[in-house]
């Protein structure tokens, strides 16, 4: 899966996923969920089927985009280079 997909807005970092099937997206979420409780960060984020949307903010810095963000999107890219 290519990197560096994330749309960047003054409320947050986003991307959209695609996989294979259920099972390989619910994996990737697996997966991210142990690395988001390891840095404290946690996505917003939904899942239909195969796909999976993500929204990185930082809430208590007033929804914006910050270093922490920017740390978690690295994280989810590297686990998808995997």
């Amino acid at each position: 899966m290519a990197k560096n997909l994330w749309t960047e807005t003054e409320h947050g970092l986003h991307r959209d996923l695609t996989f294979t099937n259920f099972e390989q997206a619910f994996g990737f979420m697996t997966r991210v969920a142990l690395v988001a409780e390891k840095l404290d960060h946690h996505p917003d984020w939904t899942n239909s089927y195969n796909r999976v949307s993500i929204t990185l903010r930082s809430h208590d810095a007033g929804n914006t985009v910050t270093a922490r963000d920017r740390r978690m999107a690295a994280a989810i890219d590297a686990i998808l280079d995997d």
